[in-house]
């Protein structure tokens, strides 16, 4: 059996896909069996690493899903159903080398949630091309072009992510110290209630409930620890964000340098000619 061709096992009966030629970042299956219609498999990003293309995400239809629709016509339904599927995966590997599949939400062209039965054929045939193309020989060029495709577009995000986490950062640090002097006039407010009880008591104006004074005081006596953490952490996901933007930009540079490098080869090889 040629390499690029393979039957997959489903609820629904065996599934026949064929790949047709990479085209940049991208193999084409082509179904057959009990499905019909394409699977579109690229290059991705790991779902915990956006700098680093380690993975491949394979789509329901002949396109992209992440970048273009596909046409309700172009979507691949069973060969005994009339309806068109769209849906994905994405597998990579874990920090051990195993392999790991993340399904994302599948439905009908008409936004309808396909059967158990259905799902599971669904997922084999995406799991399978997905696979395969983890196995290709040229997966390492296939994955430089699906980064040199996005790059563009994740740099925005993450430029926006590090201003965004770092604004939330100045926030939250900016409320911890107000909330010492709130939490202060909360227990002063609370033991004055108490003293004017001390002749009278009525334990319900002291008691814990949704927009009590208790409540107020218990909130207040958290929050300036949770504002210090919660700005640590969005400190660290700006850190985050601008160690991967600058891990893509770095790949960038590397790759147009190895152009121009192999250009110049040209270059020198048509002078010696």
């Amino acid at each position: 059996m040629n390499r690029d061709s393979l039957t997959v096992a489903t609820p629904a009966g065996a599934v026949h896909a064929t790949a047709g030629l990479r085209r940049g970042d991208a193999v084409v299956f082509e179904l057959g069996g009990a499905m019909r219609g394409s699977v579109h498999v690229t290059g991705t990003h790991h779902p915990q690493h956006w700098d680093r293309f380690t993975a491949v995400r394979a789509c329901l239809g002949p396109v992209n899903a992440y970048q273009a629709t596909a046409p309700d016509d172009a979507l691949p339904c069973l060969a005994r159903g009339s309806s068109g599927y769209r849906g994905s995966l994405r597998q990579y590997t874990d920090v051990v080398g195993r392999p790991e599949v993340s399904v994302y939400p599948m439905e009908t062209a008409a936004g309808h949630e396909p059967s158990p039965k259905t799902a599971a054929t669904l997922t084999a045939v995406l799991r399978a091309c997905a696979e395969r193309v983890m196995q290709r020989e040229d997966l390492p060029a296939m994955l430089t072009a699906s980064r040199e495709r996005d790059t563009p577009a994740l740099l925005r995000f993450l430029d926006w992510s590090v201003t965004h986490h770092q604004a939330e950062a100045a926030r939250l640090e900016a409320e911890a110290p107000a909330a010492q002097p709130a939490r202060r006039a909360a227990v002063a407010a609370w033991w004055t209630v108490a003293r004017w009880l001390t002749t009278a008591p009525h334990p319900v104006l002291l008691a814990d409930y949704p927009g009590s004074l208790s409540r107020h005081v218990s909130v207040m006596q958290w929050l300036a620890p949770y504002c210090l953490t919660a700005a640590s952490r969005e400190h660290g996901q700006a850190r985050r964000a601008e160690t991967e933007a600058a891990g893509l930009r770095n790949q960038q540079i590397r790759q147009r340098r190895r152009g121009l490098t192999d250009s110049e080869r040209v270059r020198n090889d048509l002078t010696r000619r």
